[in-house]
């Protein structure tokens, strides 16, 4: 059986694909590629592919893995019927207790009325002796 996957290119911590077609018995890496088909650039998130041999090797059987899958179908190429794609996928969320939006919301907090006034009175010019009244 054929597999359409991606083959990882690229220096590290810069990874490049192909999209090959390849049996499905051999890893990625095993080099032995049945055709060429484009390129993934994930870092620009550039895809180029030749559709007229996708939908060939499509047409023979060749099982598209996931990722490919959601590629191709972006690129606007019809896949057979019997190609599942699995939905968004959701990440889980680590500590949900922890998130500000999980927090209680904060109130203003209230203003004590003993003790405003007298926090005004300490701040108003009027008992601070000006110049001329201490003369």
């Amino acid at each position: 059986m054929l597999a359409i996957r991606m083959q990882r290119t690229g220096r590290k911590g810069h990874a490049m694909f192909r999209i090959v077609v390849q049996e499905a018995r051999r890893t990625p890496t095993s080099g032995k590629v049945v055709a060429l088909l484009g390129a993934y650039d994930p870092h620009a998130k550039s895809f180029s592919v030749d559709k007229e041999k996708v939908v060939f090797y499509l047409e023979h059987g060749a099982q598209p893995s996931e990722r490919t899958a959601r590629l191709l179908h972006a690129e606007g190429i019809k896949l057979p019927t019997w190609v599942t794609m699995s939905g968004a996928r959701q990440g889980k969320l680590r500590n949900p207790e922890k998130l500000r939006r999980n927090q209680p919301k904060n109130v203003a907090p209230e203003v004590n009325e003993e003790k405003a006034p007298e926090a005004v009175e300490a701040a108003t010019p009027s008992e601070v002796p000006t110049d001329s009244e201490q003369a």
